[in-house]
């Protein structure tokens, strides 16, 4: 009974320190920046608003 407790705790502790010290967390700094798209950046949409108002002649809003 007591090998099997023994055994028990090993296995424990031995998937704890898998999952403190194991490959993924090398993987949580190789994370990119997740990119937005066109439509979601105000950057990309002001500019596309100054373009159309430049080829419309249309006076910027403000």
């Amino acid at each position: 009974m007591v090998y099997l407790l023994a055994a028990v705790g090993a296995v424990t502790i031995a998937v704890l320190l898998w999952r403190a010290f194991g490959p993924q967390t090398a993987e949580v700094g190789n994370r990119r920046r997740s990119s937005i798209a066109p439509d979601d950046d105000p950057d990309f949409l002001r500019k596309l608003d100054e373009k159309r108002r430049k080829d419309d002649g249309t006076p910027p809003a403000g």
